[in-house]
């Protein structure tokens, strides 16, 4: 049976694929440990490769602006990624990185089995909802997987290459905090 400390412990020595060879810090994951919501991104960038956290470079800081206009934060949520190790050059994540890493991502739900789950970005996206997932023309749907209400918006670092994509990034925001609301009898919003 698997616990927080003991998943953290094997997942920060994981040598499963390339990525450990050229990582600084294994991301493992940030927030509270019985959310009720978890948000899961693609993978680690520089900044959070330098220091083992998820999204804390510009991308978390619009994160947590993002949860904070639906009252949430950090100590509400649990963060995690589809890969713990930073891609070279912030690349997406190859398929055989992503297969080798899932099953801490697994272990972190099973863990914390959460009510909601909010992908970050296309990839996380079609990684945990389904494989042929469109981010601009499905982010904000709800799907149920094993009982489990999913949804997709866009990442944070698209939102700062595009502010165009807010307005309706604003609009998937108020869509799960009315989720949040509905399913989540521990988050107070």
């Amino acid at each position: 049976m698997d616990t927080w400390e003991s998943l953290k412990n094997e997942c920060l020595a994981c040598r499963g694929c390339a990525l450990a060879d050229t990582r600084r810090n294994v991301v493992f994951g940030d927030g509270a440990t019985h959310a009720e919501i978890m948000l899961i991104g693609e993978g680690p960038g520089q900044h959070e490769d330098e220091q083992g956290i998820p999204f804390v470079g510009r991308a978390g800081e619009l994160l947590d602006d993002m949860l904070a206009m639906i009252h949430l934060d950090r100590t509400k949520v649990y963060i995690a990624n589809t890969v713990k190790c930073r891609p070279p050059q912030n690349r997406d994540p190859m398929n055989v990185e992503q297969a080798a890493c899932i099953g801490w991502l697994n272990r972190q739900r099973s863990l914390l089995q959460p009510k909601i789950i909010v992908c970050l970005g296309r990839i996380a996206a079609k990684e945990i909802i389904k494989e042929d997932f469109k981010i601009t023309q499905e982010h904000g749907q709800w799907f149920e997987r094993q009982g489990v209400a999913m949804t997709a918006v866009y990442h944070p670092a698209a939102l700062l290459r595009d502010v165009n994509k807010r307005p309706e990034t604003f609009e998937d925001l108020k869509s799960i905090q009315s989720r949040v609301r509905a399913l989540c009898e521990h988050t107070d919003l």
